[in-house]
């Protein structure tokens, strides 16, 4: 998916959508982790990835508590 369009659909999402996609986010990138430890190097642009979208996740909660402020 591109960005833009990763944005467009995180930003039609609810605070509780949001916190529960980051919860998701954070499981997957423990996954991955792990999977990594394993040996499996091909997971590493996946790590990437999933960190990318987290921030991005972390950084619309945080508006989006900060406009409720």
């Amino acid at each position: 998916m591109k960005r833009k369009e990763l944005m467009d659909q995180l930003r039609g999402m609810s605070l509780e959508e949001l916190k529960e996609q980051a919860e998701s986010l954070r499981e997957s990138l423990f996954r991955l982790r792990f999977r990594k430890s394993m040996g499996f190097r091909e997971v590493i642009k996946d790590i990437r990835r999933e960190k990318k979208i987290l921030a991005r996740v972390l950084t619309l909660i945080n508006r989006l508590e900060n406009q409720n402020n």
